[in-house]
């Protein structure tokens, strides 16, 4: 007979079995599944999604993720298509041509699965970028209206203008996808967008009539540096870079351009606009070459060292620290005239010394379309900027200031030419008297100033400008010296 202890064992070693069957036929279903949701299937970025804009006439870039060497074919509904194979990590891009403008097309995409991506117009894409001034919504913020919101807002409707807005995502790595969606301009869709790049887009629509895509990313407070790629930031000496998030994403260096612009490029572009600086304002001689090198860095992204870019000048404000941000607003007026392919919307005429965000965002959102008609659509006839300081003449107690863009003279808007300033040796600046000659220059002088070597315009935190091209535009506050 067997023993006590024999019979519990044997016991012992059939409820193992039983508990190890167990696990077999309870686990390994779970492994499998779990291994089926990880296979890589047909993936793409969320950019490309139903009511999406493609640049027409050009040759634009699609691509995904799916099982690795699995061949992908895009097929378009005017008659384009492509192949390619993902590579060993399911990587894929192609590309595909695209004709002239168009509405209501369609693009198929075929791997392991396939997705249909419906409702696309073919026309004009633009990426709008910056802080709080190009975030602020039409409809406007707490306290913070945006004037003419209400009838913006009402008359939206158009099926020929899309809107994206990339959500707030910071990262120190480069990310590949962003979250948001394609929405067709409407109340519900415009009223939550960025104003400024709305009005952008509006504008070239009226104009040029042909489908507008606008990609809106941009982040309150944020600063220029966390805009701006790792390697371009490593080039600046003065710059240091984080190595982690900060209390406030929109300061951590390369942050926003990891987590919002990198996931975008090779996305078909016509050009940017920017509003930003005001983060900036107090570390003006940095900006004159970081804003510049930023630029370069995102064209450089792109693969086209021409593409537009056109940004916003901050607009007057009675900031709480000792900085003049007419220093920065010079290193944005210089930025213009040295980089290529750039341009600038003056906002001096409305800006708001209590206020930081201008409730006036069509001015700028018109303006920065004025660049893009006249340069870009070649829109005949039309002004795009305001008188820019050339160079000055002094002949006794008095100068001349001569200026670009002001072919048909310059103007007041009725008020009186006010603002300027003049030095001389000592360096010490009174207010001047103007007068404008002809279709100009304009003459300044101080009779407390016998020999005047330097002049300045406008160039204080809040000052009021006075000084415009005849057509509506004003001028750039700036100074003629370099103390």
């Amino acid at each position: 007979m067997q023993s006590y202890r024999e019979i519990i064992m044997k016991l012992l070693s059939i409820c193992l079995i039983v508990f190890l069957s167990g696990c077999v036929t309870t686990h390994f279903p779970v492994t499998e599944n779990y291994q089926k949701k990880t296979i890589a299937e047909l993936q793409l970025p969320k950019i490309f999604s139903n009511n999406m804009v493609l640049q027409q006439n050009a040759e634009v870039k699609i691509w995904g993720n799916d099982t690795p060497n699995t061949a992908i074919s895009v097929k378009a509904s005017w008659g384009e298509a492509a192949m390619v194979t993902s590579d060993g990590k399911g990587h894929w891009s192609l590309t595909i041509s695209t004709p002239s403008a168009t509405t209501d097309q369609q693009l198929v995409i075929s791997g392991s699965s396939k997705q249909t991506i419906n409702n696309i117009n073919l026309g004009e894409v633009w990426l709008c970028s910056g802080q709080s001034n190009m975030e602020m919504p039409v409809k406007g913020v707490i306290n913070q209206p945006v004037a003419g919101s209400l009838e913006a807002i009402l008359n939206s409707k158009n099926n020929e203008i899309s809107l994206f807005t990339v959500e707030r995502k910071p990262s120190l790595i480069p990310l590949t996808d962003v979250n948001g969606q394609w929405k067709k301009a409407a109340p519900g869709s415009v009223s939550n967008f960025s104003a400024a790049c709305y009005f952008f887009g509006k504008k070239l629509h009226d104009v040029i009539k042909v489908p507008v895509g606008l990609i809106a990313t941009s982040w309150g407070g944020s600063t220029a540096e966390a805009w701006t790629p790792e390697a371009t930031l490593q080039k600046l000496k003065y710059v240091s870079l984080d190595s982690e998030i900060s209390k406030k994403p929109q300061h951590t260096t390369m942050a926003l351009y990891n987590g919002m612009i990198h996931p975008l490029v090779g996305y078909k572009l016509k050009g940017f606009t920017w509003y930003q600086g005001e983060q900036n304002h107090t570390r003006a001689e940095q900006y004159k070459t970081l804003f510049p090198a930023m630029i370069s860095s995102w064209r450089d992204a792109w693969q086209d060292a021409s593409l537009p870019f056109y940004f916003t000048q901050i607009a007057p404000f009675n900031y709480n620290t000792q900085t003049n941000s007419a220093y920065l607003r010079e290193a944005q007026l210089e930025t213009m005239v040295k980089v290529e392919n750039s341009g600038m919307a003056v906002t001096l005429d409305i800006g708001e010394c209590k206020r930081i965000h201008p409730k006036f965002k069509r001015p700028v959102g018109e303006r920065l379309a004025y660049w893009a008609l006249a340069k870009d659509y070649k829109v005949p006839a039309i002004a795009y900027s305001g008188p820019v300081y050339r160079y000055m003449k002094a002949t006794g107690n008095r100068v001349e200031l001569n200026f670009s863009h002001a072919k048909l003279g310059l103007d007041s808007m009725n008020k009186h030419v006010a603002g300027f300033e003049v030095a001389g040796e000592d360096k010490i600046f009174h207010p001047a008297d103007s007068k404008v000659i002809g279709r100009g220059p304009i003459q300044v002088w101080s009779e407390q100033v016998d020999k005047p070597v330097a002049v300045r315009y406008a160039f204080s935190n809040c000052p009021e400008a006075s000084l415009f091209g005849t057509n509506g535009l004003p001028a750039s506050s700036f100074r003629t010296d370099n103390w």
